[in-house]
């Protein structure tokens, strides 16, 4: 069985992360989001889903109401369009490139060692970035 929550890498019409925010608002709704797993926002934080959410112009409350509703990824990702903003190639490039680096030589740099350290992965130079450590604490790397 494959892990329940998509890479951050698997795209919805170009856009990384839509589809693993998607699996988690379901997840929840369902009472099987794993364990140690976060939803929305946290306080004094910067979250890939509250990102995502600042960069399509939603909330999350308003996501995560519109994904209960059903539908598929794309169709939700088309609501998101209608009701908050639809970015155009060149922003989905560099929406894409900030994401899929967040923790190297970044920011975020020491936050994903202190992460790899608490996963015990601290001796794997090959995790350079969040998604890389998703990627393989998901066991798909």
């Amino acid at each position: 069985m494959s892990f329940p929550i998509r890479s951050p890498r698997h795209q919805v019409h170009g856009i990384d992360i839509f589809a693993r925010v998607v699996d988690k608002i379901r997840l929840h709704a369902a009472n099987e989001l794993p364990e140690g797993y976060h939803l929305g926002s946290i306080p004094g934080s910067h979250t890939f889903d509250e990102r995502l959410c600042r960069f399509l112009g939603i909330s999350f409350d308003a996501l995560y109401a519109r994904v209960q509703l059903g539908g598929t990824d794309t169709e939700l990702l088309e609501w998101c369009f209608e009701h908050g903003r639809k970015p155009d190639e060149e922003q989905i490039e560099v929406w894409n490139g900030f994401m899929s680096k967040r923790g190297w030589r970044d920011s975020a740099s020491e936050n994903l060692h202190h992460q790899k350290i608490a996963a015990g992965l601290s001796a794997w130079p090959e995790i350079m970035t969040f998604f890389d450590l998703i990627d393989v604490e998901e066991g798909r790397a």
